[in-house]
């Protein structure tokens, strides 16, 4: 089990670096735009709770491509592997561009969800230019899907990277004005992450067509580059209750925020913090689930089911030890962190609350993320999904409301909600994979 859960870490690492860097490109622009005011803060908050739901939505429709090429890899059809590339991208391209207009059409909607006024002035303008930065994020995180597929994981973590510095200078230039650049503050923000998106899609792009390790899967294009109505109904079998998966618990905690939002920007902004470091500790995860999911696929390919029991039961023990780890850190520096996005004192005492709860769901959400992943390996995503509902949106979501506004307790009720939630889900997912794989062994 021990050699298992090293190969399933060995291929999670790049992929989980390529996770946080992605998501330091989130903080970073937090960070940054907190520096102005935690008005604009909160404006970014909004935004990004707003289009949370639709943008992970669509992630999950990326989730098919990885996959489906990953259990042609496991048969090793290469032939397949290129026709599900072509036909995930088309899919994938098709997903972006409309969650992209729905946003950018529908940004209105800030309007109607009881917001602090100012707060949605200075959040329409970035609602629009993250909407367009949609389409370049999506299709990146397809080819992503594609050469993490194939166990190439190490070609997106280096693109990745890159785009660290790109985005740091462009928010410098954009967000304060130097160099003579005008000071366009949440505005530039928007601007430079949808340039450093189009940047990194295109370089991906390009190295997939032309490096000598993909040439293979590019060279048989001409017969494979077809879209067909059967693989396009085997990529949304998987997609879109990834989507669903996926989007639920993200609609959970978007939901959470706009709900907390009516409570006042304090509280928003302080969530917005404690948020963002939930979701930098959660990329780990998410790495490790995608690397489980890919090895649990490859196996699933040949109906090894001895295998895929060693793998899902070796990822889980990482994810336990991982979750545990999170929860004393977050336990430790909850007075510190928060001073790296605000200064606001009201901001960083809640800030500092709502960490706490953050550790305590540490361990849960870094089980059930990965649950889900292994599941998917083996194709099974509906009843996850249907569990998956039932722990945020009947349960834990209304737990949560209830908490927060009829028992006075207000975000920190917002987040024992969460927590209830989480829990629920990962004991609702593990014990799924455990009777599936004892099942068919």
């Amino acid at each position: 089990m021990k050699s298992e859960a090293t190969k399933t870490i060995k291929l999670a690492l790049p992929i989980i670096i390529g996770e946080l860097a992605q998501m330091a490109l989130h903080l970073i622009d937090t960070a940054m735009v907190g520096a102005i005011s935690y008005k604009q803060l909160a404006a970014a908050a909004l935004v990004v709770n707003t289009m949370n739901i639709p943008f992970v939505i669509g992630i999950g429709m990326t989730i098919s491509v990885s996959q489906m090429v990953s259990l042609s890899h496991g048969r090793r059809d290469g032939q397949q592997v290129s026709h599900y590339l072509y036909n995930g991208f088309c899919l994938c391209a098709f997903t972006a561009l409309l969650i992209s207009l729905t946003l950018v059409f529908g940004k209105n909607i800030l309007y109607h969800l009881g917001q602090d006024t100012e707060v949605v002035r200075l959040a329409l303008p970035f609602m629009q230019l993250m909407g367009l930065s949609i389409i370049p994020m999506l299709l990146f995180m397809t080819l992503k899907q594609f050469t993490d597929g194939l166990e190439f994981t190490k070609t997106a973590m280096f693109l990745s990277l890159a785009g660290m510095p790109i985005n740091i200078l462009l928010n410098w230039l954009l967000i304060y004005g130097n160099w003579g650049f005008p000071r366009l503050e949440l505005v530039g923000a928007g601007y430079a992450t949808l340039i450093t998106r189009t940047i990194i899609f295109l370089a991906l792009g390009t190295t997939i067509l032309r490096h000598k390790t993909f040439r293979k899967y590019i060279a048989v294009r001409s017969k494979q580059w077809t879209l067909q109505r059967k693989t396009l109904g085997e990529l949304l079998h998987i997609g879109v209750p990834s989507s669903l998966q996926i989007g639920m618990e993200a609609g959970a905690f978007a939901v959470s925020g706009i709900i907390i939002g009516t409570i006042g920007a304090v509280a928003q902004a302080a969530h917005q913090i404690a948020l963002s470091s939930a979701s930098f500790t959660f990329m780990v995860s998410m790495g490790l689930a995608q690397a489980g999911s890919i090895r649990v696929s490859n196996a699933f390919g040949t109906s090894n089911w001895a295998k895929i029991a060693v793998i899902g039961k070796s990822t889980m023990i990482t994810a336990l030890i991982y979750g545990i780890f999170c929860a004393i850190a977050f336990a430790m520096f909850r007075f510190e962190l928060p001073k790296a996005f605000n200064d606001n004192a009201e901001v960083l005492q809640l800030a500092a609350l709502l960490l706490l709860f953050a550790a305590v769901f540490q361990i849960s959400d870094s089980t059930q993320a990965i649950s889900a992943g292994l599941l998917r390996g083996i194709k099974d995503v509906k009843a996850p999904t249907i569990l998956i509902a039932i722990a945020y949106w009947v349960i834990g979501l209304p737990a949560g409301y209830v908490l927060a506004f009829h028992f006075g307790m207000g975000a920190p009720g917002i987040w024992l909600g969460l927590i209830i939630g989480l829990t629920l889900a990962s004991v609702f997912l593990i014990n799924r994979f455990l009777k599936m794989a004892k099942r068919n062994n």
